[in-house]
């Protein structure tokens, strides 16, 4: 079935949105103002208990329910009376935000809602407490076009642990299948590219996320004491460090791409279809170029999204503050992360990174375990794909970008392999959004457009 460009109850939808700006932009403010930073374990409890109270008020029934790790918030609501589908749609999303540090580069508070020339800033608004009011705000339009009744079930699964890898998901969605059947998903982002094109991903690379650290003496040392005689942590985690990769960026863990699986040529086609983003990443990050040399548009895409990784996120040791200091570091620590590509997983490459390092003579170094997920993808042909980029071509005047998989992490894997759904994007976000950087924010006008997108689906999904 086409669809077609409006109808009336788009057109009811579309106002009650309008209408309502305002109120929701308060309960957007409301939700930002409780600080949820799951690394430091800041505001969790009571975001959680404020997400919970928000969803009652919208008439759905909710709890806050343990896990192995921060509580997740769960609801629902059925869809009553006649000529109502008995389909159900299931959102997942986040309450949990990155840190605002450094604070002294926000241009405001970033636990208050501040409006700038059309943009509102604050901690999370765009990742993704925007998306959370997107779909209450989406929801509430479609059930007031729909005469007071929703078209279909909903069910929730608001987590506060996404931003420090899910590490918990898995099992929470293994042990409450049951509670969280439904027949489609909408995952918790989504927004635009440089050019306002809707954007769409269907898969998310794996993420194995460590610490390695090592200790050589109970203290630190005087470097003209101990410079000539004693062991250096610093330099220690460095000699493991550089047995990782190689200048040409090949990770040299034995076994590490035994499992990696090419790209198909109908993901390539698709990676061929999407513009390029080569000019726009130079500027915005004022590269002179990528790894390896690539200008090929095509080998860049597929560089980009199923290659495999190993990225220092972040060294410590030793003294780096002002001035000098002669010090001989005791300890040293790594954070690394490694983006991993179907199939491979976690599990796999925590244990050949042990081997690899054993057997380089570093049993010294001791790997921690921060959390970590499988990659997965999505069916482009599956209908309610489809059905999701029918509709962003209707609200945004333009076709979608769809990505086969795009180069970030997310606990994906449960939803599609576990409780067997197909997941769409749809949602607020923009590139010039800065999430997980100081003045993170939300353009009022993509808010507008990825809510009026998300009730289409919600209103479509419960005909087809």
């Amino acid at each position: 079935m086409t669809l077609q460009p409006t109808n009336p109850v788009w057109e009811k939808i579309d106002a009650h949105i309008e209408e309502n700006t305002d109120y929701w932009i308060e309960e957007l403010a409301r939700l930002c103002a409780q600080p949820s930073v799951s690394a430091q374990n800041f505001g969790i409890t009571e975001c959680a208990d404020l997400v919970a109270t928000m969803l009652r008020e919208q008439g759905f029934r909710a709890e806050v329910m343990p896990s192995d790790g921060y509580p997740v918030v769960y609801a629902e609501a059925f869809g009553e009376g006649d000529g109502r589908s008995d389909k159900t749609l299931l959102f997942y999303l986040h309450y949990d935000v990155q840190p605002a540090e450094p604070l002294e580069l926000w241009d405001s508070p970033p636990f208050e809602l501040t409006e700038r020339e059309g943009k509102l800033y604050a901690r999370g608004i765009s990742d993704d407490k925007g998306h959370i009011i997107c779909r209450l705000a989406a929801l509430a339009a479609v059930k007031d076009a729909m005469g007071g009744e929703l078209p279909c079930n909903v069910k929730f699964i608001i987590e506060g642990e996404e931003e420090i890898g899910s590490p918990n998901m898995p099992a929470f969605v293994e042990k409450h299948q049951e509670k969280l059947a439904a027949d489609a998903c909408i995952w918790e982002f989504g927004g635009v590219d440089h050019d306002g094109r809707p954007s769409q991903a269907l898969g998310m690379r794996g993420i194995c996320y460590v610490e390695l650290s090592v200790q050589t003496a109970s203290i630190d040392a005087h470097s003209g004491l101990g410079g000539s005689i004693f062991p250096n942590a610093a330099w220690r985690l460095v000699w493991a460090l550089s047995t990782l990769k190689d200048q040409n960026e090949r990770i040299l863990i034995p076994g590490f791409y035994d499992n990696v699986q090419p790209p198909s040529q109908r993901d390539l086609e698709m990676l061929a279809a999407m513009p390029s983003e080569a000019a726009n990443l130079k500027q915005m990050f004022a590269l002179d170029g990528f790894l390896l040399g690539t200008t090929d548009d095509l080998a860049l895409k597929t560089q980009a999204v199923f290659q495999p990784t190993c990225t220092i996120c972040g060294l410590t040791s030793g003294y780096q503050g002002a001035g000098t200091k002669t010090v001989l570091p005791a300890k040293a620590s790594a954070k690394v992360d490694f983006r991993l590509v179907p199939n491979q997983s976690p599990q796999e490459i925590i244990s050949k990174l042990r081997a690899h390092l054993d057997a380089n003579g570093f049993t010294d170094v001791e790997i921690t375990f921060h959390g970590g997920g499988r990659p997965a993808k999505v069916d482009p042909d599956d209908p309610f794909v489809q059905l999701t980029n029918e509709t962003a071509e209707l609200v945004y005047g333009k076709q979608p970008n769809v990505a086969p998989i795009i180069g970030g992490s997310g606990p994906n894997y449960p939803f599609i392999h576990t409780l067997g759904l197909p997941l769409v994007a749809a949602g607020v976000g923009y590139p010039g959004s800065q999430v997980h950087a100081p003045n993170e924010n939300m353009r009022l006008d993509y808010f507008l457009l990825g809510t009026k997108h998300t009730a289409r689906i919600i209103e479509q999904f419960a005909k087809k």
